[in-house]
């Protein structure tokens, strides 16, 4: 049930941000995984998990706490170079497999521009 809710809650912010405040989805995407990964900087974001379950791993805002909380985790381990490679160590599978479906996206259908 909370999942849901939660889940509800951030896609409503996104949409008010877009609605409202005349942004454009990428502003809006933007605005999302920074605050993901705001909360996850001050530790909000964990406890949000554990709450809500997929509804906060689902939504956009849990790539920029993979982005933060991997950062945190390699450096940690391997300081400052940990910040650069922990990042992109735990989110690679995402950033791949949007390359690669937009990649093939782009082969089956024409632009609209």
């Amino acid at each position: 049930m909370w999942a849901l809710v939660v889940d509800w809650l951030i896609c409503v912010i996104g949409q008010i941000l877009m609605d409202v405040f005349k942004l454009t989805p990428a502003h809006t995407l933007t605005i999302l995984v920074v605050v993901g990964a705001i909360l996850d900087g001050f530790g909000l974001y964990e406890p949000l998990i554990d709450f809500a379950g997929a509804g906060a791993t689902i939504p956009i805002t849990s790539f920029g706490n993979a982005l933060v909380h991997g950062a945190m985790q390699e450096a940690e381990k391997h300081g400052i170079i940990g910040v650069l490679t922990g990042m992109f160590e735990v989110t690679s599978a995402g950033i791949s497999a949007a390359i690669v479906f937009g990649f093939i996206g782009a082969l089956l259908f024409r632009p609209k521009g």
